[in-house]
């Protein structure tokens, strides 16, 4: 059973670093050459000129910018609202939970498509349209239903006596919230952070649908451009996708333990 499981987990890591490991291939290509052809990965002379002209073609530095001030602006709403939203809904009386509950399962399978318009016309009637606040607003949401369920899993997943006995002390439910509560969910709230981070950073149709502006485009957008490249210019498009992966990559090498300490739990 322990073989299985961890040949189990060795596929599974080999399907995600796969592509990985395509892309860093390919970006180490060298420019103007002929596309690669069959099973020809692995370059005869491997360099970083992708990485090197990248700049040149988009801007880089601007586009890195303004993708980290949405994420830090972003992340951190999400977990106080869905760490909210959670705690609410595990404190409720049992038929008032029920009904969030299915209210949320409803909100998370809604195709988002249909939620496009609506806010097009909610961001111009603010005046906030071509700015990053419609890529920051979804946090004022949770950026997701599923990290209400998430954060109320791990609420719940909490002795009930720990409300009461907060309650009996005279403390009040934001203080319960954020003195009890919070404390007992870290490797949750970690997931939530990771996931929130995950989707901000890479959200292209938001960033392409609501900011019309060069200057206030995101990472995930300049990387969609290159694809227009010339087919020689692959591993430009490869280096720039390789920038937008690596930082999620590296967040989740730092918040992995607290991460699979929320799946385990």
């Amino acid at each position: 059973m322990r073989r299985t499981r961890i040949l189990a987990r060795a596929v599974v890591i080999g399907l995600f670093l796969a592509p990985v490991a395509f892309m860093v291939l390919g970006s180490l290509r060298g420019l103007d050459l002929p596309p690669q052809t069959g099973l020809d990965l692995v370059p005869d002379q491997p360099g970083t000129a992708a990485f090197r002209r990248l700049p040149e073609v988009i801007p880089l530095g601007r586009m890195v910018l303004n993708s980290l001030v949405v994420v830090a602006l972003a992340v951190p709403v999400t977990v106080l609202v869905s760490t909210w939203a959670g705690f609410g809904m595990a404190v409720l009386s049992e038929r008032a939970r029920r009904i969030l509950i299915g209210v949320t399962v409803a909100l998370l399978i809604l195709p988002l498509p249909t939620l496009w318009v609506a806010r097009f016309v909610l961001y111009r009637w603010t005046g906030v349209l071509d700015t990053l606040v419609p890529l920051v607003a979804p946090a004022f949401a949770a950026t997701s239903p599923f990290t209400v369920l998430l954060a109320y899993r791990a609420f719940r997943r909490l002795p009930p006596d720990l409300w009461e006995a907060a309650r009996l002390e005279g403390s009040s439910p934001l203080r319960t919230w954020w003195s009890v509560g919070l404390p007992l969910v870290r490797p949750t709230t970690a997931a939530i952070a990771a996931l929130a981070f995950t989707a901000h950073w890479g959200n292209y149709l938001d960033a392409l649908l609501y900011v019309r502006s060069p200057e206030l485009q995101t990472l995930a957008v300049g990387v969609a451009q290159l694809k227009d490249l010339d087919p020689s210019d692959a591993p430009l498009a490869l280096a720039g996708a390789l920038v937008l992966t690596a930082v999620p990559l590296l967040l989740l090498a730092v918040v992995q333990r607290r991460l699979f300490a929320a799946v385990d739990r």
